[in-house]
């Protein structure tokens, strides 16, 4: 997007219309702030909704101070991105240009109005969506990233923002991370997933009505469709929107889609759908214990905090198989990739790399790379593509010139300072070396239940056993009633992006009438 597309995208290409306003102003306070007044600070969250109705207000330049970019809002435009779905911070700031007159409506009362005025939520969530993706593509933000290759922990980061689509700015100097001037110590997904006020909510000893675990297709429908039924919902996902799903560089076959879209895009769509109706995300934050109380369930999380809610989705698809190879932790995030986006793209650019691999995700990740590898080598401990893989992938896989398939053929070592540098191969027409920064294991998956603390029954892989499996009434509901289970995690199921997204849909109606249920001693009295 260029600069004066970005520009237009954070810009209001329209004001509201006079109705819209009229229902604006009522619930508004009318501010008032002189030429170089900060409005809207860097750091500061987003806790109110401002209009301009004279004036000019301009995003200040983190850098230098000045004018970021040569138009500022003018009347009938207003401030904000995303973040101000969940009260998250501002990583720019907002300063009044010339003396300016706004209207201004507390976050709560402007949500309640953005739900009771569809037309007013559908102008500011096509604006808020748009200036997301300007300034998430163009790098416009307080948020410093500087070196990802060089360290690790900044890779880390780096990653975990750009999957979740968090605005950052990649800039030159040693490695490390800062907002603004102030240089992050230690730098962690955590730590960054806090400033953007993604972790936690205040509100934490609130009981909710639904607890969802994960948040990948199914988890995130489950969100959208939780929310739009006026459920008091909250996703905890411990990596990224979109699960495994969320690394998939382009899904060809989900409906509606023809030119295909990123399994990355496809979950941020439905995350914001989630947090319009209302829905809470936390992340990255892993769920280690789940345990029964008198009217629901409360889960533990890492670093002790407890969060708990009358009804529990599992969504927590699978977490990555790992090979069984020496120095394998050691190079995680320094060469050794289980995702291929963008960001881990850029490690392999005119160089070889290895996936690892034979399913569909494998492929893709293949596929993709290829557009920036000088070659892309495929491993498959099989002899064939043919039972693992969709036959249209298959075909493009093996007419790509820029891959090379290895049969039969598995990683043997794994060599490299600090970064993984060259990698040793096994293969039937013997052993081999290439040259590699960039490794992407791509095995398969097992079920992410341990958690679940034996309170629901698994079948003999780990897999959640659900509906007629343990005598329940919905397909979806587990052993253990309250406690329900959709996508990869469930025994029996598709294991398909577009399979996950309905059973995250259909659940939510047996989840409601779990919640709605009459009491067990009122049951059927006047009948």
């Amino acid at each position: 997007m260029d600069s004066i597309g970005g520009d237009l995208a954070f810009m209001t290409p329209r004001p509201f219309a006079g109705e819209q306003l009229e229902a604006i102003r009522r619930n508004a306070r009318p501010c008032s702030y002189a030429a170089g007044d900060i409005v809207l600070d860097a750091g500061e969250p987003m806790e109110r909704f401002v209009l301009v109705e004279e004036g000019e207000i301009e995003v200040v330049d983190p850098e230098g101070g000045g004018r970021l970019m040569p138009s500022g809002l003018g009347p009938g435009q207003f401030l904000g991105e995303l973040n101000f779905l969940s009260g998250g911070p501002m990583t720019l700031a907002m300063r009044a240009s010339r003396p300016t007159r706004t209207l201004e409506v507390q976050r709560a009362a402007m949500l309640q109005l953005m739900s009771d005025i569809p037309e007013i939520g559908d102008h500011v969530l096509t604006v808020f969506s748009a200036r997301r993706r300007m300034i998430f593509e163009q790098g416009r933000s307080g948020v410093f990233i500087s070196d990802p290759a060089g360290d690790p922990a900044v890779q880390r980061v780096a990653s975990f923002l750009s999957r979740n689509r968090l605005p950052f700015k990649e800039i030159d100097g040693p490695p490390g991370v800062r907002f603004g001037d102030r240089v992050i110590e230690d730098p962690s997904p955590r730590k960054l997933a806090r400033l953007y006020g993604l972790d936690l909510s205040p509100d934490m000893d609130r009981v909710r009505d639904l607890l969802i675990v994960g948040a990948g297709p199914a988890g995130v429908a489950a969100a959208v469709y939780a929310g739009a039924e006026g459920l008091a919902a909250l996703v905890v996902e411990d990596n990224a929107i979109g699960g495994q799903a969320g690394t998939s560089s382009r899904i060809e076959n989900y409906m509606g889609f023809p030119t295909g879209i990123s399994g990355a895009d496809l979950t941020f769509r439905g995350q914001v759908q989630a947090m319009k109706f209302g829905t809470c995300f936390a992340m990255p934050r892993r769920v280690e214990q789940l345990s029964r109380t008198d009217d629901g369930f409360c889960v533990t999380l890492d670093e002790g905090d407890r969060v708990c809610a009358r009804a529990v989705l599992v969504a927590t698809g699978v977490q990555y198989r790992r090979l069984p190879i020496p120095r394998l932790e050691e190079f995680e995030g320094a060469g050794i990739f289980y995702a291929a986006t963008e960001m881990e793209a850029r490690f392999c650019n005119q160089t070889e790399a290895i996936v690892v691999g034979g399913g569909n995700s494998a492929g893709q990740a293949a596929m993709y790379l290829s557009r920036v590898a000088r070659k892309v080598h495929l491993l498959v401990r099989g002899d064939s593509l043919a039972d693992s893989m969709s036959a249209y992938l298959r075909e493009r896989i093996e007419h790509e010139p820029g891959i090379e398939i290895h049969y039969r053929s598995q990683l043997d070592a794994l060599d490299g300072d600090t970064h993984l540098e060259s990698v040793r191969v096994s293969s039937p027409d013997g052993d081999w070396s290439v040259g590699c920064r960039a490794l992407f294991i791509m095995i398969g998956a097992a079920p992410n239940t341990d958690w679940l603390s034996g309170l629901v029954e698994l079948d003999r892989a780990g897999f959640v056993r659900t509906g007629s499996e343990v005598g329940a009434a919905s397909a979806y509901a587990t052993s253990c009633p309250g406690i329900f289970a959709v996508g990869d995690v469930r025994s029996g199921s598709v294991k398909r992006v577009a399979s996950s997204v309905g059973e995250g849909s259909v659940v939510v109606s047996a989840i409601w009438s779990h919640l709605n249920a009459p009491p067990p001693e009122t049951a059927g009295i006047g009948g």
